[in-house]
Order: C-alpha cells, then sequence, then structure tokens
C-alpha cells in the first residue's frame, strides 16, 4: 500500500518580487504569484488530483495560493485548515529589509548565513514587534512568538506537526494537499528524504510548482517529483538561489 502527498510552495509574493526577507510579514501574491499559482492548479487538474483535505499556513500568500489552486482543480469544496505550524520561517529583526542591501552591508557570507544555516538565527525581533505580533488575533493562542528562528527551529515545529497530526491523516487514507512556503516545505523535505543539516542548506524548492512524494505503509518516500520540465525547474531553483546575491541582483 502507497500514500501520496502534494507540496506547493505558494507563488511569488510581492516580497519575493522586491527581494525583501518577509518571514511572518502577511504579505500577498504578486502578479506572477497569481499565474504561478494558477499554472500549479492546472497541473494537478491535467493530471486528474482530487483531494480530500488541504493544510496552509496563516498567511495570505499561502492561503491564497492554495484558493487559487482549488479554484483551477474545481475542488473549492474540500476542508481547508491553516495552521501556524506551517507558517515561514521567521526571520526575527531582518522581516521587511532588502536582501539585496544586507548582502551589501553585511556580506554576502553572513547573508546566506542568515538565509541558510541550519541552527543560526537572525538577529531577533524588539520586544514592541513581538507584542505586536503577539497581540494579532492568528496567534492568541497558547503560542509564544519567536523572536527569529533558524532553520532548526522551524524544522523541529513543522516535523512535530507532521508526527502529529499530518501522518495520521495520511495514513487513514486522506488525499493531502499542503501549500507551505520555501523553509517550512524545506524543513518537511529534510525530514522525509532524511537530508543532512549540511545539504539542506542548498536546497531550492520553487514557487507554485506542485512536488509528489509518494510514501509506503511506514510514509518513507517511495519517490518525489515535480510536475514540470527540467529547464522550467532548474530556471525556477536558480531564482531562489539567486535571491540574496548582491552580485546577480545589481
Amino acid at each position: 500500500m502507497s500514500f501520496e502527498l502534494v507540496l506547493i510552495r505558494h507563488g511569488q509574493s510581492e516580497w519575493n518580487l522586491t527581494n525583501r526577507f518577509t518571514g511572518w510579514v502577511d504579505v500577498d501574491l504578486s502578479t506572477r504569484g497569481i499565474d504561478e499559482a494558477r499554472s500549479a492548479g492546472r497541473a494537478l487538474k491535467d493530471l486528474g488530483y482530487e483531494f480530500d483535505l488541504a493544510r496552509t499556513s496563516l498567511l495570505k500568500r499561502s492561503i491564497r495560493t492554495l484558493w487559487i489552486v482549488l479554484e483551477e482543480l474545481d475542488q473549492m469544496w474540500i476542508p481547508v485548515r491553516c495552521d501556524w505550524e506551517l507558517n515561514e520561517r521567521h526571520y526575527g529583526g531582518l522581516q521587511g529589509l532588502n536582501k539585496r542591501e544586507m548582502a551589501q552591508m553585511h556580506g554576502e557570507e553572513q547573508v546566506h548565513i542568515w538565509r541558510r544555516s541550519y541552527s543560526t538565527r537572525p538577529p531577533a525581533m524588539t520586544e514592541d514587534q513581538i507584542s505586536q505580533l503577539q497581540n494579532d488575533p492568528r496567534y492568541q493562542s497558547n503560542l509564544t512568538v519567536p523572536a527569529s528562528e533558524s532553520l532548526q527551529d522551524t524544522y523541529v515545529r513543522v516535523v512535530h506537526f507532521w508526527q502529529d497530526v499530518i501522518s495520521a491523516e495520511v495514513i487513514a487514507g486522506k488525499r493531502i494537499l499542503i501549500v507551505a512556503h520555501g523553509n517550512s516545505l524545506r524543513a518537511l523535505v529534510k525530514y522525509l528524504d532524511k537530508v543532512s543539516d549540511d545539504d539542506i542548506t542548498s536546497l531550492n524548492i520553487p514557487t507554485g510548482i506542485p512536488l509528489v512524494y509518494r510514501l509506503d505503509n511506514q510514509l518513507k518516500p517511495l519517490k518525489h517529483f515535480y510536475l514540470a520540465d527540467d529547464q522550467t525547474l532548474a530556471q525556477a531553483a536558480l531564482e531562489v538561489k539567486n535571491q540574496s546575491s548582491a552580485k546577480e541582483l545589481s
């Protein structure tokens, strides 16, 4: 017996377009991001994908991508659940800052560490910023809002959520679509594929291209693949890789 799981990183956001650290800031999709979401939905529809349940984060760029994908699939009626555990990595005090300008000020190596190292946290938010986010209705549960997160922090919350919630739904035979963010999906891919701490730094997940996993009855991957041709996939991954480079973005 095998199971299938589909992951999609949200389409390009307005701050992807302007090359800013986004994290938990609730920005919307760019025009291109809307087109990417529609393309993702059409790719799934063309191959006959059907879902029982969709999960996404509490951030509108991810939620809107999911809405558009479900509209293209004509499956807007399925249950949708929004969970903070699928939020993007929290970039702390870097949120809103331009990646190119940070690379010019602090050096590309430092920005690469902030973006890609597994265990290094970015500079923290101020107490006022933390308080403002804590007062957001989305986060007024028992959640302690982080001041910033490393990828390792993101990995811990995503994997706990997978183990505590999503895995049981998959085992029960639910066909699940997850629309989330670059780092929350990198965390899940790291767990599923047993990617090392070192190798995860070079893993790039492109926006708006469905990633399909086929899992065995122990939820171990049998195979995974993107619904895109090699050229499209390579170009999309390169764009993600170059986002922090002052040289590439000048």
